[in-house]
Order: structure tokens, then C-alpha cells, then sequence
């Protein structure tokens, strides 16, 4: 048996509790994965808040859309029995279980090996955060070093990280935040430029070349009236909560000779997880945490993820699976 987060219905962070359920059994195509540490993610709220009502959500759910961790079992996978992998997307937490738990049973094409002298905690920060990240700026964005790089929805975990990757590469960056009492952190995390957001930035800045869009649809618009010609936008977040953009007409709500464009994170590569740990190790960055929680505090972590206190990101490390080693001795 295990320990894990098991989810039937929309569920508020208060009301999270660790059951006691079986170890997944390993199949063709599958690895099992002993968890040591997994990130949490505004999707992951989501899901909690309302999105397991809906029928594509199997049920019940171990929620968790990221870990890392060791192959308990490779089954035919290639993988070798305690290799460190990270594991992320590709449906965890919403297809099949997730990472809310102390072993996962995952798609081999999903879970990548990777090299690392990190800490089980710093790799936790790491997978989906940066992926996203990595996959915003330089997938779809693009930047140089005299980039002037715009990053409005900042001070949330994706935000921090952006401004850390973006100032190794050498960009100017400015960062926004809706709350007074965040500029100096956004000051703090390396922005050259920190801006009160009232909901419209337009007027308020200048020579943006690129923008990374955190709040979402809710701002679009705006952010991209605020941009110079040929400038280009990546529209990654949903922190606005505003999910669709409806009525949307590109040829008016998209300015000449602005770019649009988004990035969603659900197809990692081996090549992109080894380039950002690469990236990492090259520029001697260490991976942004706002608090970490052991996993039987998995209901605090879950709050403060909720309530937006932490700056960064959070991470939960699953110890030594106490429960899993009684049964194997009993």
C-alpha cells in the first residue's frame, strides 16, 4: 500500500487528506516511479476547484501533473532500477494518476533520465515550471541578449523563473505585478523595470521587443496594443481566470505587425529537459523555491498554493515511504 491524494470530486484545499491506497502495478510501456519530490501547479487548482467535474477527468483521480524521482520498476522500458528521471504532462493527474502520492505508474514517453547533483527538492522545482518557461522564451519568443523583455503576471513561480533565464541570457527585463507590496520583489528576483498593473499598461512602457503573457486573455490585449511593431507575445498563463477568449476577431484585437503566439506545455522532449539542466549548470543558476512541505503536509501546501502566499514555487518531498516498507516487513 501507499500513501496518496485521491480526488472524486471538486475538493477544496482544506479538505485534502492522504488515503491509503495500492501500489500501481507496472505494465507494458509504463514505468513505476518512487516519488521523491513533485511541484505544485495552478492547473492542479484547477482541477481541484472545478475541472473534475467535467467526463474527460478519470475518476478517481490522484492529481499531479509533475515528479521527480527513481524507476522502482522499468517493466520493458530501458530504464534501469533507481535511475533519477523527471516525469511531467502527457495527462498525469487528469488521463491516469499522477504524482500526489508516493509511487506513479507513467508513460514511458513521458518520464525522462536525467543527470543531476541537485537536491531532491531543487529537481523538484524544476520540471514543469521551467519546461514552460524554457518553452515560452525560447521556443516561441526567441530572445536575445538586447532583448527588451516584458513579463506581465510576474510574481507568480512561471514569472520568477522567466526573469532568472531571461537575465542569464542578458535581457532587459520588466516585470508587472497588481500588488504594491510585490514590487520589490519583483525588484529582488532581477527585474530592471517593475510596474504596478492597474489592467492597463499601455502608455506605461516602451521598446518592448517580446512579452510573456502570465495573466492571460484577461490582459491580452492590452499587452499587445502596449508593444512595438514587430514585437512578439507568448500568451502562456491563466492567471486572470478568464479561459476563452470569446468573439475574439485577429484582425482587430491583434495590432499590425505584432505577433501572437502561445505555448502549451503538454509535449516535453528528452532534448529540452537535458538542454534545461544544461542551461542551469552552465550559467550556475539554482532553481527558484518558495517553501517546500513534507507530503504528509500535503493539505498545507495545497492552501498556500490557493491563496497565493508564497513567492515562488512550492514544493512537496515525499520522505521514505513508511507505509509501503511496514507492509514489505510485516
Amino acid at each position: 500500500m501507499m500513501k496518496a491524494v485521491v480526488l472524486t470530486k471538486p475538493t477544496k484545499a482544506e479538505d485534502i487528506v492522504l488515503s491509503e491506497v495500492e501500489v500501481p502495478k507496472v505494465k507494458s510501456g509504463w514505468v513505476l516511479v518512487k516519488i521523491k519530490a513533485f511541484g505544485l501547479n495552478h492547473s492542479e487548482q484547477i482541477l481541484r476547484e472545478f475541472e473534475i467535474e467535467n467526463d474527460y477527468i478519470k475518476k478517481p483521480i490522484i492529481p499531479g501533473i509533475e515528479c521527480v524521482g527513481e524507476i522502482a520498476d522499468p517493466s520493458d522500458s530501458g530504464f534501469n532500477i533507481g535511475q533519477k528521471v523527471v516525469a511531467l504532462m502527457g495527462g498525469m493527474g487528469r488521463s491516469f494518476n499522477g504524482s500526489y502520492a508516493e509511487y506513479a505508474l507513467l508513460p514511458t514517453h513521458h518520464v525522462f533520465p536525467v543527470e543531476s547533483k541537485l537536491s531532491w527538492a531543487e529537481m523538484g522545482a524544476i520540471p514543469e515550471t521551467y519546461f514552460t518557461a524554457w518553452g515560452s522564451l525560447f521556443q516561441c519568443l526567441r530572445p536575445k541578449p538586447d532583448n527588451k523583455l516584458l513579463i506581465r503576471g510576474a510574481t507568480c513561480a512561471l514569472g520568477y523563473v522567466a526573469i532568472q533565464l531571461a537575465k542569464a541570457l542578458g535581457c532587459t527585463v520588466i516585470g508587472t505585478t497588481h500588488k504594491e507590496d510585490k514590487l520589490p520583489l519583483l525588484k529582488e528576483a532581477g527585474c530592471d523595470e517593475c510596474i504596478l498593473d492597474n489592467g492597463t499598461i499601455k502608455g506605461k512602457i516602451s521598446g518592448i521587443t517580446k512579452a510573456l503573457e502570465l495573466v492571460g486573455i484577461k490582459t491580452l490585449r492590452d499587452t499587445m496594443f502596449a508593444l512595438e511593431e514587430g514585437a512578439v507575445v507568448c500568451n502562456t498563463g491563466v492567471l486572470g481566470k478568464v479561459y476563452e477568449w470569446n468573439g475574439f476577431d485577429p484582425i482587430k484585437d491583434i495590432p499590425n505587425g505584432v505577433y501572437l503566439t502561445g505555448f502549451f506545455s503538454n509535449y516535453p522532449t528528452q532534448k529540452m529537459i537535458k538542454d534545461i539542466f544544461c542551461f542551469m549548470d552552465v550559467y550556475h543558476l539554482k532553481p527558484l523555491i518558495g517553501a517546500t512541505f513534507d507530503f504528509d503536509h500535503i493539505r498545507e501546501a495545497c492552501i498556500a498554493l490557493d491563496r497565493g502566499k508564497v513567492n515562488g514555487k512550492i514544493v512537496v518531498e515525499v520522505r521514505e515511504c513508511d507505509t509501503v516498507s511496514q507492509t514489505l516487513t510485516e
